[in-house]
């Protein structure tokens, strides 16, 4: 077995135990996104966690409303209903503009892509389209009912080259080297600036490290102004593992979005 498939069987292994819980987990969604008996999902700190709080969850959307006592001990919302209708709104498709961030990443169909914080999905299963069959998209999440949930996506969608990897440390790594690697709303749970040079270490020569956060100050979206990280303090954060801003889009009206990489011949063997 070859290096390679020994790392996917590896994940696959792991996608097969989620999946053998899926059937017990897939009552557990159903009762949490009808609303009837929501719990717990990921908060800030630097140490900080597509999401918000320790280790990373799902950072990919955002409103105020920061209640100390809807989330839990791990930062997650306790109402994970409401959370999922938040994420996913079409209100919140206005100022993400998914289609247009999986565009900005120049994608090509066989690429390897990393969404750290990947919730439900919500960016996951866009990119698994664009990288198509022969690419594979890793979706790191430190909530496992939200990794199941995303396999239940993938099911029903017949998309089969999304593989999750569990991140109860907050510090998971993909099992291979990544054309790109996305960050969404995630930044300010991270544990530290370690975590992203530890990521930057696995993109492959070329590739890139993406970040989308919001931007500072007060919006009608996102988190409180004190639990942001604004666009200089990461980009400090990002030299000092030796990332570079190589290109910066500006279509996003409430976030910043910056793509990062190592100087050719940094990034380790």
């Amino acid at each position: 077995m070859t290096v390679r498939a020994g790392l996917l069987r590896k994940v696959e292994l792991s996608r097969g135990s989620a999946r053998g819980d899926r059937r017990a987990l897939r009552w557990q969604h159903l009762v949490d996104v009808t609303g009837e008996r929501p719990r717990g999902v990921s908060g800030h700190g630097h140490g900080h966690g597509h999401g918000h709080g320790h280790g990373h969850g799902h950072g990919h959307g955002h409103g105020h409303g920061h209640d100390p006592k809807s989330y839990d001990a791990l930062g997650n919302p306790e109402d994970l209903a409401a959370y999922l209708s938040k994420l996913e709104s079409p209100e919140r498709a206005e100022w993400q503009r998914p289609d247009d961030v999986v565009r900005a990443l120049g994608l090509r169909p066989g690429n390897v892509v990393c969404d750290v914080g990947a919730g439900p999905g919500y960016f996951a299963l866009r990119i698994a389209r664009e990288v198509g069959p022969e690419g594979r998209v890793y979706a790191i999440d430190a909530e496992p009912r939200m990794l199941a949930l995303l396999l239940d996506r993938a099911a029903d969608a017949h998309i089969q080259n999304v593989l999750t990897v569990p991140s109860p440390d907050g510090a998971a790594l993909p099992p291979e080297r990544c054309h790109r690697i996305l960050i969404v709303n995630a930044f300010h749970h991270f544990p530290g600036a370690d975590y992203l040079g530890m990521l930057a270490d696995q993109l492959l020569p070329g590739g890139r490290l993406v970040n989308i956060d919001f931007q500072g100050g007060e919006l009608p979206v996102g988190p409180p102004p004190d639990h942001k990280v604004s666009r200089e303090d990461f980009l400090r954060s990002a030299a000092s593992v030796g990332l570079e801003l190589v290109e910066e889009h500006t279509f996003l009206p409430y976030q910043y979005l910056l793509e990062l990489a190592r100087p050719e011949g940094e990034n380790p063997a």
